[in-house]
């Protein structure tokens, strides 16, 4: 059993990963800290009683503490992942990884010298149907893969702080990494070329951006992303012999589903056949799969440290950002 220490109890801690590490196999949360006294013993005797800290250094130091996930703001991700792997702890980290491509690589450089994983927690990937998908393109169902489009939106308050630079915040940060990582997960290759273009707020933050990636192979991918529109979530895979739709992709619904359209003529359209999946929570699978990969020593499919992730995302932002 791998013993799970988090640093923060905000909303993803409660919704996502404490349900998740109770619901995973070979993991048990150990410890729970937070900066604002009292907090993570409240939510620990609401979850099963594990040591709460006021610190987050109490956390990582904590002997029963194998794995530290970090749910902070942006700015924080480096520290405190280079903290734990001096502490010889695995590290999930939340995306976006870092700041920057050079504080990612610093922080997968970290975690390799002291023999401790580092994995970016993108939690659609290791949804059953997120892996069923990878198995199709695989298999030729839809032919040559030709486009993978993205698109991720919600509405959110100007003043959230998701909107401020300073602490990583910003619409490709937070929701525009998901296309582009979904665009690289399913083309199975980095891109070669990045363009993109964006809007921004008074204080730096882009509010909505296009990007348009291009692959080895001519593969183009279409993402966009905005705070300031109503809620979208879809993923689209397009083949030389049809396409596959994932509705709600990166939050999915219980019983998740998968459209998959076989033929490219005009009638074709009526030929998609709907497949749905068992109920999962993809946290749960999230963390069972980090746990299989430390036990293997090493990251396994479909994780990744998130740096190839933060390579593209710096791209796009400065080409934005010199367009605005």
């Amino acid at each position: 059993m791998i013993g799970f220490g988090i640093l923060g109890c905000g909303r993803i801690t409660r919704r996502g990963l404490i349900p998740g590490i109770a619901g995973a196999k070979g993991a048990r949360l150990a410890a729970l800290g937070s900066l604002r006294p009292g907090v993570a013993q409240t939510l620990a005797a609401e979850s099963g009683g594990a040591t709460a800290y006021d610190s987050y250094e109490a956390v990582i130091d904590d002997p029963n503490v194998q794995a530290v996930y970090i749910p902070t703001t942006g700015e924080t991700h480096c520290e405190w992942t280079l903290r734990a792997a001096a502490a010889g702890k695995h590290v999930l980290c939340e995306k976006s990884l870092a700041l920057n491509v050079a504080e990612a690589e610093k922080m997968a450089a970290a975690c390799a010298k002291a023999g401790v994983l580092l994995q970016e927690a993108f939690m659609w990937r290791h949804h059953p149907r997120s892996k069923r998908v990878k198995e199709l393109l695989a298999e030729g169902t839809i032919g040559e893969l030709r486009i993978v489009a993205a698109h991720f939106s919600f509405d959110i308050d100007p003043t959230d702080w998701r909107l401020d630079p300073k602490q990583a915040g910003g619409a490709v940060w937070d929701i525009g990494c998901y296309g582009v990582n979904a665009s690289r997960h399913f083309v199975g290759a980095e891109p070669e070329q990045v363009y993109s273009t964006a809007r921004f707020n008074a204080r730096g933050a882009d509010t909505t951006m296009q990007i348009a990636l291009r692959f080895p192979g001519g593969v183009i991918g279409n993402i966009d992303c905005s705070f300031e529109a109503p809620f979208r979530c879809e993923v689209e895979l397009v083949g030389t012999k049809g396409r596959i739709v994932l509705p709600d992709c990166f939050l999915p619904p219980p019983v998740a589903t998968l459209q998959v359209q076989k033929g490219t003529a005009p009638d074709d359209r009526g030929r998609t056949e709907t497949l749905s999946f068992p109920e999962a929570n993809q946290y749960a699978e999230q963390v069972s799969d980090f746990c299989a990969s430390i036990a293997a020593g090493k990251l396994l499919a479909p994780a990744e440290t998130g740096v190839g992730n933060m390579r593209v995302l710096e791209a796009a932002l400065t080409q934005a950002r010199s367009r605005a």
